[in-house]
Formats: C-alpha cells, structure tokens, sequence
C-alpha cells in the first residue's frame, strides 16, 4: 500500500538502521529556518510560533503502515518521528503517534533489543510544561542546540518572533532532562561555516564555549556533533572538516569535564 506515515528504513550516521516516521503535512511547517537546513527553506507563511498546533491525528492507516513494514525488518534500531518536513512536537497529536508505535513495537518479535522510539526536536517548544510532559516518554530525544548565544541562535536557526531566548530554551533543556529519568536525551550541535564576510557562522569561539557550558548545565547522556552532509538552505554556509569537529570535541570535553556524558562526532 503507499505509504503516507513513514520512509526508508535508512542507515542514520547516529542511529544505525531507521525507519523514519513523519507525522506532519506534506510541505514544511517549522518555528525555524535554519540557515544549514537540508530539506530546504522554511516558507514564510510556514515559519510559525512555537506555540502553533497543527490537529493532525492519526488514521487507521498508521497502525497498519507501522505493522505491515516492521513485520519486514526485524533488526531495526530506531522507529525515529522526524524533521522531515519540519518540527514533530507542533502536532497536538504526538502522544497518539507515540502510543501506537509503543503498541505495535510490543507485539513484534524482534532480533535483537527492540528498536528505540526516537524523537528529534529543535528544542523551540520545550518551554512548554504540556510538551515536555509528552516529549518525556521517548526512549532517546534528540534536542537540537546549534547555538548558546542570542546572536548566534538568531541568526543560525532564524526563529520565529515567537520563539524563547536562548536562556529559556536552555533551561527548558535542563528540565525535560530531569523529566526523562531514565529515557535518554542527546543534545544535536550542527556547526557550519560561511563564505560571507558580513556572515558569522556558530563556529565562533564564544558560542563554541558558550554551548559547552550549556551542555555542562543541561547534563546530557549523549552529545553529537556534525555538520553539514547534504545541500543547505542557503548557498553561502558549508560543513565543517574534521580537524574542526575533533578541536570543537576537545574544548566541550575540556569545559564539561563529565565522563558520563558521551561526546561524539560525526
């Protein structure tokens, strides 16, 4: 049957073997429009408040999409919901999507551990008691932090007018953190850099220190750090060598100082 809920399974460089799972519409709604963004620009009509809710609940067809391809790929590591086609936590939704991934994951037979239900954010709406109190039943949260200074959030995510300053979004980190007890929660830098003089890329010293001390704060399981891996959204920002990723590992390694947060780089 065509399939109007999930793509792939994919090989993700995070998560190993996916299944991706998108639960919005088929054009991007997002409360970012992040310079580095790979599924393209955010429209402006579609550039929304944090606090916008898409009512998109599902179908019957969900159950059965979800069945009819698990049944199929026993060895699956991540059921991930997505910014496919931009932020999952704007469905009023997500807690319907997640119970029937939670049921549908229980009665299959797996090869291995069952695979993980996964949740990628861009961290804009975790301001919110309600979400968090969703957000909190994922077995891993993937919660985007591209930048720890208000210069560099405005102008490497380009959020809404709505969104929360950099501090609340922090501190919204640091509270799902506690919430989650023990579901994982990863927090995602991408850093990019610029071609243009007048444009300063978030590879800059201050928020490169900035985040590690965010990070320090929020305590983590995991940090991923990347950079860019297919065509951005705008022309004039380009990935980031890996002689870079491994000195940015060494200052957030040298700042937290916490072995039992996991640094890796991709």
């Amino acid at each position: 049957m065509p399939r109007k809920y999930t793509y792939g399974p994919f090989q993700s460089r995070r998560l190993g073997l996916s299944l991706g799972i998108n639960i919005l519409l088929n054009y991007k709604v997002c409360s970012y429009d992040c310079v580095y963004c790979e599924i393209g620009a955010t429209n402006k009509e579609n550039l929304v408040s944090p606090k916008f809710r898409i009512k998109l609940p599902p179908t019957s067809d969900f159950r059965n999409e979800l069945n009819s391809i698990l049944k199929y790929v026993p060895h699956l590591k991540s059921l991930s919901f997505t910014g496919y086609q931009g932020e999952p936590t704007l469905n009023e939704n997500l807690l319907d999507f997640y119970t029937i991934t939670l049921d549908v994951r229980s009665e299959l037979k797996w090869t291995n551990e069952p695979p993980l239900i996964t949740l990628f954010t861009n961290s804009s709406t975790l301001y919110s008691s309600e979400v968090r109190e969703i957000v909190k039943h994922f077995d891993l949260v993937l919660a985007k932090l591209d930048a720890a200074t208000e210069n560099d959030l405005i102008s490497t995510n380009r959020p809404h007018e709505d969104c929360r300053d950099i501090n609340i979004i922090v501190e919204s980190l640091v509270k799902l953190r506690k919430d989650m007890q023990n579901k994982k929660l990863a927090i995602q830098c991408l850093i990019y850099n610029s071609y243009r003089e007048d444009f300063i890329s978030n590879d800059n010293n201050e928020n490169i220190k900035q985040l590690a001390y965010a990070i320090k704060k929020i305590k983590p399981d995991i940090v991923q750090l990347y950079s860019i891996a297919r065509i951005p959204s705008e022309y004039f920002v380009y990935a980031i060598d890996e002689k870079r990723k491994k000195e940015i590992v060494k200052i957030f390694r040298e700042i937290i100082n916490n072995d039992l947060i996991e640094i890796n780089y991709y």
